[in-house]
């Protein structure tokens, strides 16, 4: 099968879908890539290196399956032979025009931004890629704009104090944001509904504002966003009102899927700004969170505050985005092509491919049906009924573990009671080491089991003294019992290091 790449359409859009490190992957799967003259040229990619990858440059609306970054215009359509899998950025949620326009041709068609956000599909999640991207960026033209330094310095003339940055949302672009304003040296502080996110904002030398007197239930119960209570709008509209106050920068990233963005920033807390103040509202596409915040425009105050619409932050970046974008594509038709042999297979019975589809040979399958995502919903409360009938069995089960606990200790001690004085001592040190064991595994962190399990290991390699002791005793069945345990607790040392080394190494930053 034929991959045809399109030039994209919209005017100084420069990304572009397959770079050419990506046409060789693409090649591995069977497949030939054609690439539209000039596809590549804003991102940096010339005719060229497409060439050179071994791609064909000419149009792309005749190939089997057609790969671009934007929706293609209905002229681009009509050029599509019946039965051509489109795959690109449709968005199907906010564009049900699109959408019919899909459904009258014969073709398929799957949107890259309706990858469901689970574990498996992070490997092609487009927009998290570009929201990584625009998070960055946003920041990148905030301090264009703003003029000064962010981070504080004491110099001979004076001193320079620094920048102050408000984060609203730690999603990815949130954290990227984080990230980006705290490596110039501003002090950063975010805000988000999920509580969880507060030690991922402090990693990155943030400091988390949680809503005043939230309750356990104004987080979403699915770890995505979702449209809050009017109760913690007003108590959050208080906290952005008194950090409006005091920052110079502002960057919002509030997205709810298939709907307009939510109002965080009204116009009353932006005329508090001090003038040269910046905000960056990376919702303008979905109508801003921001009150006055035009899409694609850069917009002044009357006092003075520079407020910053521009949907195109990720493709400002277009060499890094295209490579990224292109690289989850590829994950994409790794997925599709099973046998590796140039056969693109839509399997509807995996779910993410399911989601994607938005036209399948001409007929309309969005929206897909709901899918289940890893965070579990709080439970609702039991019934008072339910309550009482379960009551006995909830108490009957601790006490059947103190129970057998009991009459496994009670067991180990009389089998030290009834041991030849020889092994009584040895006995008794392994009975204590059990409870002992038992108490101080079962009160550490499930997080950390891991490094402990690992170190516990290492430990163990005391049976390497105990082998030494025997090899010499001149009999041979014990010579080669203790050769064993050496070289098999050895490698339980070495490895219990090894692995806890690791692990240690992951929670230091760099």
């Amino acid at each position: 099968m034929i991959i045809g790449v399109l030039k994209e359409d919209p005017p100084g859009e420069q990304r572009v879908a397959v770079t050419p490190d990506t046409v060789t992957e693409l090649q591995k799967l069977g497949y030939e890539v054609v690439v539209e003259p000039g596809a590549g040229a804003g991102a940096g990619f010339p005719d060229d290196r497409y060439e050179a990858a071994g791609a064909a440059v000419g149009s792309a609306t005749a190939a089997d399956i057609v790969l671009g970054v934007n929706p293609p215009s209905p002229e681009r359509l009509d050029a599509l032979r019946p039965g051509t899998t489109l795959i690109a950025l449709l968005n199907p949620r906010l564009d049900p025009e699109f959408v019919e326009e899909l459904a009258k041709r014969p073709i398929t068609a799957l949107s890259l931004d309706a990858v469901p956000r689970i574990s498996r599909a992070q490997s092609f999640d487009v927009l998290s890629s570009m929201a990584n991207i625009a998070g960055y960026r946003a920041v990148i033209e905030a301090a264009h704009e703003f003029g000064r330094f962010f981070t504080g310095q004491v110099t001979a003339a004076g001193k320079v104090p620094p920048a102050k940055v408000l984060v609203a949302g730690a999603g990815v672009a949130g954290l990227a944001a984080i990230g980006a304003a705290g490596s110039l040296g501003a002090i950063v502080r975010a805000t988000d509904p999920r509580p969880e996110v507060a030690d991922q904002v402090r990693s990155l030398g943030g400091d988390y504002l949680a809503v005043a007197d939230a309750r356990p239930d104004d987080a979403p119960d699915t770890g995505y966003a979702k449209e809050m209570s009017d109760d913690y709008n007003v108590r959050a509209a208080a906290l952005y009102a008194d950090q409006c106050r005091d920052v110079d920068i502002i960057v919002t990233t509030a997205l709810i899927p298939g709907r307009p963005a939510p109002k965080l920033i009204t116009a009353e807390m932006v005329a508090t700004m001090r003038p040269g103040s910046v905000i960056v509202d990376m919702a303008a596409a979905n109508g801003g969170n921001v009150e006055g915040t035009v899409p694609g425009e850069r917009v002044v105050t009357a006092n003075g505050v520079v407020i910053l619409g521009y949907t195109d932050l990720a493709g400002r970046l277009p060499a890094q985005a295209s490579q990224l974008y292109g690289t989850n594509l590829l994950n994409l038709m790794k997925l599709m092509t099973p046998q590796r042999d140039g056969a693109l297979v839509l399997d509807f019975d995996d779910v993410v491919q399911r989601s994607m589809t938005v036209v399948r040979e001409g007929e309309l399958t969005w929206p897909p049906p709901p899918v289940a995502v890893s965070a579990a919903p709080v439970a609702a409360p039991p019934v008072e009924h339910e309550a009482e009938a379960e009551a006995p069995s909830r108490a009957a089960n601790p006490a059947l573990r103190r129970l057998a606990a009991a009459a496994a200790a009670a067991g180990l001690f009389g089998l030290v009671a009834l041991s030849p004085a020889a092994l009584q001592v040895h006995l008794t040190v392994f009975a204590l080491a059990i409870v002992i064991g038992y108490y101080v595994i079962g009160n550490v962190h499930h997080a950390l089991h891991t490094p402990l399990m690992s170190v516990t290991n290492a430990i163990s390699g005391i049976i390497v003294v105990g082998a030494l002791v025997q090899i010499s005793a001149g009999n041979a069945a014990i010579t080669v019992l203790s050769l064993a345990a050496i070289l098999l607790a050895s490698i339980n040392v070495f490895g219990g290091f090894a692995v806890t080394r690791r692990m240690l190494a992951m929670f230091v930053r760099s």
